[in-house]
């Protein structure tokens, strides 16, 4: 209740007339009038009544105390039975809560980060966000449900916004242990073929039993080697980058029975293998026009070692020019296909026929060096079904075709095959979509027995004109025709040359994005993208493991010929598993070292700082095998002082709002009037009488 002032004139004229009513009474006063005090008491009340004092009178109605509740909802909470001791936990709290009238609850749920973020527990944004309209006086506390792996407590000087008890309830059990493997440090680029280290490390934590731990390596999904490790010691490991591209590394470590999971027992590393001055041995038989679009292609790849020879005499040939005048290099048939033959990445014979160059062991050796893994290429023109084809040779062993001794010389398009749409050596070539085909034409192939491998590329009437094949573990390529240059010259508007002859080498040198069978997925943000090249037809459903243990079978939707995908929207985060066939494969969600994967066990811990300087508490809900148990709730009025060991104190605000305002003038209306009147009459009394 409050008294102000409303004044019936402008304060400088009211301040005049008090003057000069003060004055007249003092001058009564003074003299000794007669009723002067009567007088003193009529201007006064006359100068009250222009002053108009209005008595006023609030009407408020408290404001009710702000209690947030964070619960945390990231991946560790679905460790053993830590979500159904956070479900019980909120429900018994929101009830407790909710018999006090004045107290308003705030539930907020915290779940990982951000898409783009590591993925991390971060309960103290949420609080901020959650009481950032209200204001500090109102908040009563915060309680947070959390196993206690929280990444984003601040430091304990900081300051959080409000003055009320900070509480932990902590779900899990206090005797949890876990083991856990994780990559200290890896390389993330490798030369092809070379050793490369890098090292890693057991942790247990908790009441963990001790002892080794065997690790088994797997390298793009073939199992490697086994290691022991000791639990917290680093350990180094060698291995030999197998091919270009995408290398998976995965170290799994064998789970202890009653770990708190399992989830974070497997961690994979990628590599990327850089393969080193690629070498190439290209052998044309004799000079031609197709020759110039092969050396051209190779020569223009900065990452390509080229060992180019043209056969321009060969051995039968006698001019009767002496051997000390010939100005050609000899071919150096025994360094290249004995003793360096291992070497060379890819080995590509064009128009090459029989004639004596190279001795008929060697062509053994170059089988050989296909089935131990080599690549080689068959560029074949008319020579190819003459009686010195290469096909006679013990080359033969592993070439898909065989000649029939015939040429077909015809006009054609040259066209993708059935097998060849889905094939990604030849699937999407361009110009390959329309009918005829937007490119030009060839004139002439090499007629074959019905060849082994792929078909990707046909002649006129069907007929096969590039064959891939697969031979031990090796791989052979077959281009049944040398009229691939009239591309390269724009004949007929040209055609796609480099695209071909490109991809064609990468296949044959085991690129991984160009495997006719493969199953990859990658992750986009929380989006896990799944891809499943075939030539075989629909692959049916392929089953996600999911880093929890769960599994779910995926819809793989035919994108392209032979190509299909499916996305799947994660929950979760950690390393998946994606088997389709007999293919598997494996793809990480979120960074790999997320805080969310480092340490798995509830804790106490992060928690106490806060709790013991707001006056809170932090304890666990459960002990090892008790159910639930809740603290009550004590509201205490002002600031707590005293921290309560078994009891959850909140601050309750005394902060209130206006609802209305009740006026009253004081000198104003009937009554001024009358006092005024009565004091006027008193005067006239005094003096009458």
């Amino acid at each position: 209740m409050t008294v102000d002032f409303s004044p019936l004139l402008a304060w400088p004229y009211l301040a005049a007339l008090s003057l000069i009513a003060a004055a007249l009474a003092a001058l009564g006063l003074w003299r000794g009038v007669r009723g002067a005090w009567i007088r003193t008491a009529a201007l006064v009340a006359f100068c009250l009544a222009l002053a108009n004092p209005v008595l006023f009178q609030e009407e408020r109605q408290p404001l009710s105390t702000i209690v947030a509740v964070v619960v945390d909802r990231s991946q560790s909470q679905e460790n053993g039975d830590r979500r159904e001791q956070t479900d019980r936990a909120l429900a018994d709290l929101k009830e407790r809560l909710a018999r006090f009238p004045q107290i308003e609850t705030r539930i907020v749920e915290a779940a990982d980060g951000e898409e783009s973020e590591a993925p991390s527990t971060k309960l103290f944004g949420a609080l901020t966000t959650a009481l950032a309209d209200v204001p500090p006086a109102r908040v009563g506390g915060a309680v947070f449900i959390t196993d206690g792996q929280i990444h984003d407590v601040p430091d304990v000087n900081q300051k959080l916004g409000f003055d009320a008890p900070i509480h932990g309830l902590i779900t899990g059990r206090p005797d949890e242990f876990d083991r856990r493997i994780e990559i200290v440090s890896a390389p993330r680029f490798g030369i092809v073929g070379e050793q490369q280290k890098l090292t890693f490390r057991v942790v247990d934590e908790g009441a963990a039993p001790g002892g080794s731990a065997e690790v088994t390596i797997r390298l793009n999904g073939n199992e490697i080697a086994t290691e022991l490790a000791e639990p917290g010691t680093d350990v180094p490991f060698r291995f030999t980058v197998p091919r270009g591209g995408n290398n998976i590394l995965e170290f799994a470590v064998n789970p202890v029975a009653g770990e708190v999971t399992e989830a974070n027992n497997r961690a994979v590393h990628v590599l990327d293998g850089i393969r080193e001055n690629l070498r190439v041995l290209l052998v044309s038989g004799e000079p031609h026009a197709g020759e110039r679009a092969w050396r051209n292609l190779l020569k223009s790849d900065a990452a390509v070692d080229l060992v180019h020879f043209t056969i321009l005499r060969p051995p039968e040939k006698q001019d009767g020019t002496p051997i000390n005048e010939l100005s050609l290099i000899a071919f150096p048939t025994r360094e290249l296909f004995v003793d360096k033959i291992s070497e060379f990445d890819l080995i590509i014979f064009d128009r090459y026929q029989h004639r004596g160059v190279l001795p008929i062991l060697y062509y053994d050796n170059i089988a050989q060096y296909v089935q131990n893994g080599g690549a080689l290429l068959i560029a074949a023109g008319p020579e190819h079904a003459g009686n010195d084809s290469i096909a006679a040779t013990p080359l033969s062993a592993v070439l898909p075709a065989t000649p029939t001794g015939v040429m077909t010389e015809t006009a054609f398009f040259p066209r993708l095959s059935e097998e060849g749409k889905k094939h990604p050596v030849t699937r999407g070539l361009e110009g390959a979509s329309s009918e005829p085909p937007a490119w030009g034409r060839w004139f002439r192939t090499v007629d074959v027995d019905r060849p082994l491998g792929q078909t990707v590329m046909e002649a006129a009437d069907g007929k096969p004109l590039l064959v891939l094949n697969r031979v031990g573990k090796g791989r052979v390529a077959m281009l049944l025709s040398d009229q691939g240059w009239l591309w390269a010259r724009g004949f007929e508007g040209g055609g796609p040359h480099i695209s071909l002859y490109r991809r064609t080498a990468h296949w044959l040198m085991q690129e991984p994005a160009l495997e006719e069978e493969a199953l990859t997925a990658r992750a986009l943000g929380r989006t896990l993208e799944i891809t499943r090249q075939t030539i075989e037809g629909d692959p049916g459903q392929a089953t996600l493991t999911y880093p929890s243990g769960r599994t779910q079978e995926v819809t793989l939707t035919e994108r392209e010929p032979g190509l299909y995908k499916a996305e799947v929207k994660s929950d979760e985060i950690g390393l998946f598993e994606v088997a389709n066939d007999e293919l598997t494969t494996l793809v990480h969600v979120g960074n790999v070292d997320a805080p969310e994967f480092k340490a798995a066990i509830s804790t106490e811990e992060r928690l106490k700082p806060w709790a013991e300087k707001t006056k809170g508490l932090v304890r666990r809900l459960a002990d090892a095998d008790g159910p639930v148990d809740l603290p009550s709730i004590l509201p205490v009025r002002g600031a707590v002082r005293v921290a309560d060991d078994e009891r959850l104190s909140l601050r309750m605000t005394d902060e209130t709002v206006l609802k209305g305002v009740n006026s009253l003038s004081l000198f104003a209306g009937l009554f001024g009037l009358a006092a005024l009147l009565f004091l006027i009459s008193t005067t006239w009394y005094r003096e009458g009488r």
